[in-house]
Protein backbone atom coordinates (compact mmCIF):
# COMPACT_ATOMS: atom_id res chain seq x y z
CA UNK A 1 0.00 0.00 0.00
CA UNK A 2 2.69 2.44 0.80
CA UNK A 3 4.74 1.85 -2.65
CA UNK A 4 1.06 2.58 -3.98
CA UNK A 5 0.88 5.65 -2.59
CA UNK A 6 4.30 6.81 -3.02
CA UNK A 7 3.86 6.19 -6.78
CA UNK A 8 0.77 7.99 -6.79
CA UNK A 9 1.74 10.99 -5.12
CA UNK A 10 4.75 10.87 -8.35
CA UNK A 11 2.30 10.82 -10.52
CA UNK A 12 0.52 13.96 -9.49
CA UNK A 13 3.67 15.73 -9.13
CA UNK A 14 3.96 17.97 -12.57
CA UNK A 15 6.37 16.78 -14.06
CA UNK A 16 8.77 18.34 -16.65
CA UNK A 17 7.55 17.87 -20.39
CA UNK A 18 10.54 18.86 -22.56
CA UNK A 19 7.46 20.30 -25.33
CA UNK A 20 6.59 22.60 -22.34
CA UNK A 21 9.60 24.45 -23.16
CA UNK A 22 9.37 24.69 -26.98
CA UNK A 23 11.74 27.08 -28.90
CA UNK A 24 14.02 26.96 -25.64
CA UNK A 25 14.00 23.00 -25.42
CA UNK A 26 17.32 22.48 -27.51
CA UNK A 27 18.73 24.49 -25.24
CA UNK A 28 18.62 21.90 -22.13
CA UNK A 29 21.92 20.53 -21.08
CA UNK A 30 25.42 21.39 -20.31
CA UNK A 31 27.41 23.43 -23.21
CA UNK A 32 31.47 24.28 -23.32
CA UNK A 33 32.60 26.75 -25.86
CA UNK A 34 34.76 30.08 -26.55
CA UNK A 35 33.88 33.00 -27.98
CA UNK A 36 35.60 36.05 -29.19
CA UNK A 37 34.27 39.40 -29.30
CA UNK A 38 34.99 42.40 -27.14
CA UNK A 39 36.24 42.58 -24.47
CA UNK A 40 38.29 40.08 -25.73
CA UNK A 41 38.95 36.07 -26.03
CA UNK A 42 37.12 34.47 -23.53
CA UNK A 43 35.94 30.49 -22.57
CA UNK A 44 33.31 29.50 -20.12
CA UNK A 45 31.01 26.90 -20.19
CA UNK A 46 26.90 27.21 -19.25
CA UNK A 47 23.88 24.62 -18.72
CA UNK A 48 19.81 24.76 -19.09
CA UNK A 49 18.51 22.73 -16.67
CA UNK A 50 14.50 22.29 -15.41
CA UNK A 51 14.28 23.14 -11.71
CA UNK A 52 10.91 23.53 -8.99
CA UNK A 53 9.67 20.21 -10.33
CA UNK A 54 9.80 21.67 -14.41
CA UNK A 55 8.11 25.06 -12.97
CA UNK A 56 11.23 27.46 -14.33
CA UNK A 57 14.24 26.28 -16.87
CA UNK A 58 17.67 27.34 -14.96
CA UNK A 59 20.72 28.79 -16.63
CA UNK A 60 24.00 29.03 -15.29
CA UNK A 61 26.58 30.26 -17.34
CA UNK A 62 30.47 31.71 -16.59
CA UNK A 63 33.13 33.58 -18.58
CA UNK A 64 36.46 33.95 -18.35
CA UNK A 65 38.60 36.36 -19.77
CA UNK A 66 42.12 36.50 -19.50
CA UNK A 67 44.17 39.81 -19.13
CA UNK A 68 44.28 42.16 -21.94
CA UNK A 69 45.60 45.68 -23.30
CA UNK A 70 46.86 46.11 -20.32
CA UNK A 71 43.60 44.99 -18.01
CA UNK A 72 43.75 42.41 -15.70
CA UNK A 73 41.87 39.49 -16.54
CA UNK A 74 38.02 38.40 -14.58
CA UNK A 75 35.45 35.96 -14.35
CA UNK A 76 31.73 36.62 -15.38
CA UNK A 77 29.29 34.46 -13.27
CA UNK A 78 25.31 35.09 -14.23
CA UNK A 79 22.15 33.29 -13.46
CA UNK A 80 18.79 33.34 -15.70
CA UNK A 81 15.49 31.92 -14.47
CA UNK A 82 12.80 30.90 -17.63
CA UNK A 83 9.34 30.66 -17.22
CA UNK A 84 5.95 30.89 -18.78
CA UNK A 85 4.35 34.21 -18.08
CA UNK A 86 1.02 32.63 -16.14
CA UNK A 87 -1.50 35.32 -17.97
CA UNK A 88 0.10 35.28 -21.35
CA UNK A 89 1.69 31.75 -21.33
CA UNK A 90 4.64 33.15 -23.30
CA UNK A 91 8.45 32.16 -22.39
CA UNK A 92 9.96 34.72 -20.34
CA UNK A 93 13.55 35.39 -18.42
CA UNK A 94 15.08 37.22 -15.61
CA UNK A 95 19.07 37.63 -15.97
CA UNK A 96 21.42 38.04 -12.71
CA UNK A 97 25.08 38.39 -12.68
CA UNK A 98 28.20 38.84 -10.53
CA UNK A 99 27.83 42.92 -11.89
CA UNK A 100 24.64 43.32 -10.23
CA UNK A 101 22.57 43.82 -13.30
CA UNK A 102 19.00 42.53 -13.09
CA UNK A 103 17.84 41.84 -16.86
CA UNK A 104 13.80 40.77 -17.78
CA UNK A 105 13.50 39.16 -21.46
CA UNK A 106 11.12 38.64 -23.25
CA UNK A 107 11.85 34.99 -25.45
CA UNK A 108 11.18 34.13 -28.84
CA UNK A 109 11.51 31.38 -31.74
CA UNK A 110 13.78 32.80 -34.40
CA UNK A 111 14.80 30.21 -37.39
CA UNK A 112 16.85 27.81 -35.93
CA UNK A 113 16.93 29.40 -32.81
CA UNK A 114 15.82 31.25 -30.10
CA UNK A 115 16.00 35.13 -29.31
CA UNK A 116 16.21 36.67 -25.62
CA UNK A 117 15.45 40.49 -26.07
CA UNK A 118 15.30 42.46 -22.65
CA UNK A 119 12.84 45.29 -21.92
CA UNK A 120 12.87 48.31 -22.03
CA UNK A 121 12.29 51.38 -24.03
CA UNK A 122 14.58 52.53 -27.03
CA UNK A 123 15.89 55.71 -24.57
CA UNK A 124 17.50 52.76 -22.40
CA UNK A 125 20.15 49.97 -22.97
CA UNK A 126 18.93 47.43 -24.54
CA UNK A 127 20.26 43.37 -25.31
CA UNK A 128 19.76 40.40 -27.17
CA UNK A 129 20.99 37.60 -26.65
CA UNK A 130 20.36 34.49 -29.40
CA UNK A 131 21.17 30.82 -29.71
CA UNK A 132 20.89 29.31 -32.72
CA UNK A 133 21.04 25.49 -33.13
CA UNK A 134 24.43 24.41 -35.49
CA UNK A 135 23.66 20.49 -35.20
CA UNK A 136 22.42 18.20 -32.59
CA UNK A 137 25.17 19.14 -30.16
CA UNK A 138 26.50 22.33 -31.24
CA UNK A 139 25.34 26.24 -30.20
CA UNK A 140 26.04 29.77 -31.92
CA UNK A 141 25.76 32.32 -29.67
CA UNK A 142 25.49 36.39 -30.20
CA UNK A 143 24.99 38.91 -27.29
CA UNK A 144 24.30 42.37 -28.45
CA UNK A 145 24.06 45.81 -26.96
CA UNK A 146 22.07 48.96 -27.82
CA UNK A 147 22.85 52.16 -26.35
CA UNK A 148 20.70 54.33 -25.36
CA UNK A 149 18.47 55.69 -28.86
CA UNK A 150 20.91 53.34 -31.26
CA UNK A 151 20.57 49.97 -33.17
CA UNK A 152 22.36 46.69 -31.57
CA UNK A 153 26.00 45.62 -32.38
CA UNK A 154 27.93 42.60 -31.23
CA UNK A 155 29.14 42.68 -28.24
CA UNK A 156 30.36 38.75 -28.03
CA UNK A 157 29.81 36.00 -30.78
CA UNK A 158 30.45 32.35 -29.56
CA UNK A 159 29.93 28.83 -30.23
CA UNK A 160 29.22 25.84 -27.62
CA UNK A 161 29.31 22.27 -27.85
CA UNK A 162 27.09 20.06 -25.59
CA UNK A 163 28.79 17.92 -23.00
Amino acid sequence: MKRILILAALLAMPAFAAEDWGPVRFLIGHWTGEGSGQPGQGSGAFSFAPDLQGAVLIRKNYAEYPPANGKPGFRHDDLMVVYRDEATKQLRATYFDSEGHVIAYSVKAAGDGVVFVSEGAPDTTRYRFTYTSAGSDRLKLKFEIAPPGKDFSTYIEASARRD
